[in-house]
């Protein structure tokens, strides 16, 4: 799948939002092939759960609280904070508040951009 890239300059509020799952929405912001933001909210209690990608990821905790697991690591983190996962390694969420996640992977994430069923 050829990824293009998005505008120079994006509003968040132009950018629909997609419903992952129960109590977590995603905005896809900025991205070309080489690179993907996402902003992440959260309700309390909602969990993304365990699961490994290709991409390299850092996640930075815009507000909230969050149980994180990295491979056998885990650890609660609050706003300002942030976490690094490296290529295929489990790793997952937990909301211990409300709160939102700004995601950036490299590469994009083309399965975030493909139309779902």
């Amino acid at each position: 799948m050829e990824i293009k890239a998005t505008e120079v300059f994006i509003r968040s509020n132009d950018v629909p939002t997609e419903l992952v799952w129960e109590g977590v929405e995603r905005r896809i912001l900025g991205y070309d092939s080489n690179l993907m933001m996402t902003h992440v909210k959260f309700k309390k209690g909602a969990v993304g759960a365990l699961h490994r990608h290709p991409h390299v990821q850092v996640t930075y905790i815009e507000s909230g609280s969050f149980e994180v697991r990295i491979g056998e690591h885990a650890t609660v983190l609050k706003a300002g904070d942030c976490y690094y996962v490296p290529t295929n390694v489990d790793h997952g969420v937990v909301a211990t508040e409300d709160g939102s996640l700004v995601d950036v992977f490299a590469p994009a994430r083309a399965d975030f951009l493909t139309p779902k069923d």
